[in-house]
């Protein structure tokens, strides 16, 4: 039963505690893709460790410690007489849990395509590839760059974009674009929005929602950096902070530009190894840890008993 209070409480902790410090952690900045990693490691954490939870408070320990043999055999007489009423409800909330959750992803996804292949269609009839840009060049008043990700990716410029930006921040602007399709951010973005959609009242799952949805552009950015000048960047997302992109595609404008235009002018030093290493490891804990909590009670019970059968031997 320890375990099952020390998963409850963990769950609390997670869901309610840990959105404040690493919504405020300076260093996320600076790693992107390891506080992304630890946003969404959080956030499974908390979806598998409230289901150990109530397993482990309604499952022995000793159905473990006796065996796969004795365990096996327990089994087989909770099918045949019919799992308690605890158990029952255990295995129901475990069950809702996890499939709230597959089921927002399913329909998170499910929406943005159709929402894309619509757009798409547009785009085949307004719009016109350019193919020195490798993107789809459209009519339109507003400076709006953007992406649709996904199988058969499209990246969009419009032609008041291409008035307003050198030719130097247009390469810069589609690599960013470009860096959205390649690491598959859509589908980081969906994960975050079925967590916040599956449980909206817990704080986690709405602050992993917006700090992810921030951090992808902030990659973004990073790997376009990575081959054209960063001022050139940052003149570019100034020349797009106005612009409003369709809520499912993927922009390099939008409310974060003027933030991540200091960053591109004012780059913070990467993490060291010894800090990427700790980040590393804390995602393994909160990805790990839950389960290992849940089998220690199982595994200390399967040690004493076998240890007391070759002492007794």
């Amino acid at each position: 039963m320890t375990d099952a209070v020390v998963l409850a409480c963990y769950t609390v902790a997670v869901s309610a505690l840990l959105p404040g410090p690493l919504s405020r952690a300076r260093w996320a900045d600076r790693s992107p893709r390891l506080a992304i990693a630890m946003w969404l490691a959080a956030c499974a954490s908390v979806v598998g460790s409230a289901p150990l939870a109530l397993v482990a408070a309604t499952v022995p320990a000793d159905a473990i410690g006796h065996g796969l043999a004795d365990l096996f055999e327990l089994c087989t007489m909770m099918l045949a007489e019919g799992p308690g009423p605890a158990a029952w409800a255990a295995l129901a909330a475990g069950a809702l849990v996890v499939g709230r959750v597959t089921g927002c992803v399913a329909v998170v996804l499910a929406k943005a395509r159709r929402e894309r292949r619509r757009h798409a269609e547009g785009l085949a009839v307004l719009g016109r590839p350019d193919r020195d840009l490798g993107a789809v060049v459209v009519d339109h008043p507003e400076p709006l760059v953007y992406c649709l990700p996904g199988r058969g990716a499209t990246t969009v410029i419009t032609t008041a974009a291409l008035r307003s930006l050198h030719t130097e921040q247009v390469a810069a602007v589609l690599a960013h674009e470009r860096a959205h399709v390649r690491g598959r951010h859509h589908l980081v973005l969906a994960t975050g929005e079925a967590f916040a959609r599956a449980f909206p009242l817990v704080p986690l799952f709405a602050g992993a929602r917006a700090e992810v949805a921030r951090l992808v552009e902030l990659r973004a950015d990073d790997v376009a950096a990575s081959r054209h000048p960063r001022v050139q960047i940052a003149a570019a997302l100034v020349g797009l902070a106005t612009g409003r992109v369709p809520a499912f595609v993927m922009g390099a404008g939008g409310q974060s530009a003027l933030a991540r235009v200091r960053r591109m002018l004012r780059p913070a030093a990467p993490l060291a190894r010894r800090e990427r290493m700790a980040g590393l490891a804390a995602v393994a804990l909160l990805l790990a840890g839950p389960a290992v909590v849940a089998a220690v009670p199982g595994l200390s019970a399967f040690v004493t008993h076998h240890c007391h059968a070759l002492f007794v031997l």
